[in-house]
């Protein structure tokens, strides 16, 4: 006899010796290998007393969690051992496929059939756990799973619903792994504006368990392309940061310092942080992709651009001293400027934030489409060119304006060179030829230096008088020729830094007034525009944005950051009128009734207004003050004119309304020299007519000039119980800089204030609400990116130079002046002004289109390639 067949003997006696003495014992003796239906399951139990016989399965998750599921239990007396055959019930869900009735589980991880002897304590309550079993379980993939034939009656909606794709095909849930937080391109102006972005936790729980247990060991990346026109005006500027719910920096923070250098921050788990330098500085006018990498204690910052053709790569690493804190679902997120900072001075091209993986490295990387379609360094490379050449005619025209005049002086050098011009080039100079398409232009230059009588004439100025030239022209053309002449002014105008030209240019391309529409083209001249801060092109990005119009993707958080820049401007521009400026009048070209009301200084409506202001009445002073200050109803603003018919109602009439606005321009110093306490004087004298602006404007003085905020605060309590609008911003402001007496500051009830502010029709309170409606509150104002994107948007509206496009067009429409006026309206209809687009259809309406048709005015054009849209610059 072998040893290995002794040994078994051996083992098998005493095994039955151990049933034979009582001692408990449980053996599975056919386990199944996978998860199957109704198993016949045999089971060999014992017990050395009376106790229980448990069959469970227990189940472990891909998220962490176990579970633990009673299959079926039975009574065990002591006897000699027994085989049990149990019928194996499993979970549907662990067994069939889901379909409606069997529910979905989560993803399994393993799971284990355990059969125990289980004995009760004296109090039924505690027991204790003898011999046990376990075989292993491997659970099957979906759809290699049966499908289970249900024995009931199933509803006919679960019948419909059984036959959907959603478990015909079965699909994973689209989840935000890797996270486009900007798709297009954003022009970034260096103030505090910047676009917003929020994420949300993960929908699947594995996905959710995943970034949970990451918040301590980061890994991911952040890829973000830039083009940095100038370095920082302050110490730091934004890129990318991350702001937690307590309104501090988290990780990440990256930062553009004065030099070119990236500053980078990361917080730690306890309240630590660590900040560093890269080793290398951010190009100027280039292109950059910027990738920011975490992985666990090491942070890497690289750097990848085009320099002469080939791609460089620079990075620096950093090895964290504390491990690193990153709640991506906490806060939000900032690309460019904020409330903290501004922004980088540039654009911003597509950010893309990949979850919990880090991809690939910088060599893989290309250039985005969307920036090679855009082709922004192509425009700056031509008009770098331009400008240039221009420059160089401007130089030569002005030295030789200065040679002409007499009693001027010049070195025995210069006048040998110019005995040797004369004699070799009689007619013209090298330096004065000129390509065809820019002749008109450096023809000008040269009429605008010897103008000025050799007075050097700066690109700037050339470039303004350019775009007035091309509108003169456009307000007197007769034929398409004359359509294509204009643009290429117009486009070198833009080049010398005119943003009207830029606007306009942007709008003939978007609208195809007198040219191919081309949208991408329109987007590069709105672009330029909107970067340099000019209000009408900042309108139009928002506009585009807010409506995806011309295939542009919505995006309102992007929308916001452009309309929240011209309603802040808006807000500002009201407190410092100027003639550029008009208010804006939704004027409705078929409203004949508004259209009779447009005067002018020598209208008869104007001269019998005068005539009843000069007889004693209080209504013609205020609309004459309110015309001439505003520039409402046809009228050129005219700031002193309209403060003499101010001062008229308020010290001869004393009409409340006029000692109002006379006292608020003495307080302010608008169109009269600046007086603070005689306006307080018409102030009083007007609230205590129960003027409530006056009220408000009362405590305004008491708050700002005798830092009386008891005073300030009753005077804004008793405006705001009457209706007014400036009351409750002003108390908001108060509460959210915890300067309202007895009162810590509380940012909820400034934004209860400053909705009400809105509500009732102020601009700054609409900012203000909007600003919290961008981020949110939390714990009490959830982020409403689409409702701050409306609020900012009505604000932007009321600016006065979109005014004045208003105007513009209003006038040439009443002098007959179709073209000019169909213009303006476009440029008004293009940023997304309601009344601005109804002018327009009402003017095509009029068959004024078909008839600009008919004589040439527009025309369709055949496309025409990047390569010769700057070959006419």
């Amino acid at each position: 006899m072998g040893f290995c067949t002794l040994y078994k003997c051996i083992c098998q006696f005493f095994l039955s010796m151990q049933i034979v003495w009582g001692v408990d014992n449980v053996k599975l003796l056919n386990p199944p290998e996978e998860a199957l239906p109704d198993h016949l399951l045999r089971v060999l139990y014992s017990c050395d007393g009376a106790a229980t016989v448990q069959l469970d399965c227990v189940v472990s998750f891909e998220t962490g969690t176990v579970s633990t599921i009673l299959i079926r239990q039975w009574s065990c007396v002591p006897s000699d051992p027994v085989i049990r055959t149990v019928k194996l019930n499993l979970p549907d869900w662990l067994v069939y496929q889901a379909d409606g009735i069997v529910p979905e589980s989560h993803r399994v991880l393993n799971c284990f059939l355990r059969a125990s002897i289980r004995y009760s304590g004296s109090d039924d309550t505690k027991r204790s756990t003898g011999s046990q079993d376990v075989a292993s379980l491997q659970p099957k993939p979906f759809f290699s799973r049966p499908i289970k034939q249900h024995q009931l009656c199933t509803a006919w909606s679960k019948q419909m619903l059984q036959l959907t794709q959603q478990f015909l095909q079965k699909q994973c849930p689209l989840e935000q792994e890797t996270i486009h937080l900007l798709s297009g391109i954003y022009a970034s102006t260096g103030e505090h504006f910047g676009i917003t972005k929020t994420l949300d936790p993960y929908r699947n729980e594995l996905l959710e368990h995943f970034r949970l247990e990451a918040i301590s060991f980061p890994w991911c990346e952040l890829s973000m392309w830039i083009f940095v026109s100038r370095y920082c005006k302050d110490r730091l500027c934004g890129l990318f940061y991350h702001i937690d719910s307590h309104n501090n920096y988290a990780t990440p923070a990256l930062f553009l310092t004065k030099s070119g250098q990236l500053h980078v921050q990361i917080n730690g788990v306890s309240e630590e942080s660590s900040a560093f330098l890269s080793s290398f500085t951010v190009p100027l006018n280039k292109w950059c992709q910027l990738s920011l990498t975490l992985q666990g204690r090491t942070v890497t910052v690289s750097l990848a651009f085009m320099d002469n053709k080939e791609r460089a790569v620079k990075s620096s690493e950093h090895m964290l001293s504390h491990s690193a804190m990153f709640d991506d679902t906490e806060g939000y997120f900032v690309i460019g400027g904020g409330k903290y900072i501004r922004g980088v001075e540039g654009y911003f091209g597509p950010v893309v934030y990949y979850r919990n993986r880090v991809p690939h490295s910088m060599s893989e990387a290309v250039v985005p489409h969307v920036i090679k379609n855009v082709n922004l360094t192509g425009w700056l490379q031509s008009c770098q060119e331009f400008i240039f050449d221009i420059t160089v005619k401007i130089s030569g025209f002005t030295l030789k304006a200065k040679h002409e005049k007499k009693g001027t002086c010049f070195d025995v050098f210069h006048e040998w060179m110019e005995m040797e011009r004369h004699s070799s080039h009689p007619q013209c100079e090298l330096w004065e030829e000129a390509a065809p398409h820019r002749k008109l232009a450096i023809k000008l230059a040269k009429l605008l230096v010897f103008k000025h009588g050799g007075t050097a004439v700066s690109p700037s100025a050339l470039g303004r008088a350019l775009y007035s030239f091309s509108v003169l022209k456009m307000g007197k053309m007769s034929s398409s020729a004359v359509v294509s002449k204009i643009l290429p002014l117009l486009l070198q105008a833009g080049c010398l830094a005119d943003n009207h030209a830029l606007h306009m240019s942007s709008v003939l391309y978007s609208t195809g007034l007198g040219v191919q529409k081309q949208p991408v083209k329109a987007w590069l001249l709105a672009l330029l525009a909107a970067q340099r801060d000019d209000r009408m092109a900042l309108l139009h990005l928002g506009h585009m944005h807010q409506q995806g119009v011309y295939g542009f993707p919505k995006d309102p958080d992007l929308a916001y950051a452009y309309y929240a820049n011209i309603a802040k401007q808006t807000t500002l521009d009201r407190h410092n009128p100027s003639p550029q400026q008009t208010f804006v009048e939704a004027v409705y070209l078929n409203n004949d009734e508004a259209l009779n009301l447009q005067t002018n200084e020598d209208h008869h409506i104007f001269q019998w207004l005068k005539l009843q202001a000069r007889r004693g009445a209080a209504e013609a002073e205020q609309a004459l003050a309110r015309m001439l200050f505003w520039g409402q109803q046809g009228l050129s603003p005219n700031i002193h004119e309209a403060v003499k018919h101010y001062r008229r109602g308020a010290v001869q009439l004393e009409d409340p309304v006029s000692m109002y606005d006379y006292g608020i321009v003495l307080l302010l110093g608008h169109g009269v020299e600046k007086d603070v306490p005689k306006g307080v004087t018409f102030l009083k004298k007007a609230m205590e007519q129960g003027f409530v602006p006056a009220i408000n404007a009362l405590a305004w003085y008491y708050e700002q000039f005798e830092k009386d905020y008891q005073q300030a605060v009753q005077l804004w309590e008793k405006a705001d119980f009457l209706g007014s609008p400036d009351a409750p911003l002003n108390l908001g402001v108060l509460h959210s800089q915890g300067l309202y007496p007895g009162k810590p500051a509380n940012q909820h009830v400034a934004y209860k204030y400053y909705l009400k502010s809105a509500e009732r029709g102020h601009m700054r309170g609409a900012v203000f609400l909007a600003d919290i409606w961008s981020t949110g509150i939390p714990n009490y104002v959830e982020r409403r990116p689409s409702d701050a994107v409306l609020w900012v948007k009505w604000t932007a509206e009321q600016n006065g130079y979109l005014g004045s496009i208003l105007r513009k067009a209003l006038d040439a429409y009443l002098k007959s002046d179709m073209f000019i006026s169909l213009l303006f309206y476009m440029m008004a209809a293009e940023s997304g002004y309601a009344p601005g687009q109804f002018n327009v259809a009402y003017l095509c309406e009029q068959n004024v289109v078909q008839r600009l048709r008919q004589h040439g005015f527009i025309r369709a054009l055949q496309p025409r390639s990047f390569q010769s849209f700057f070959r006419i610059i």
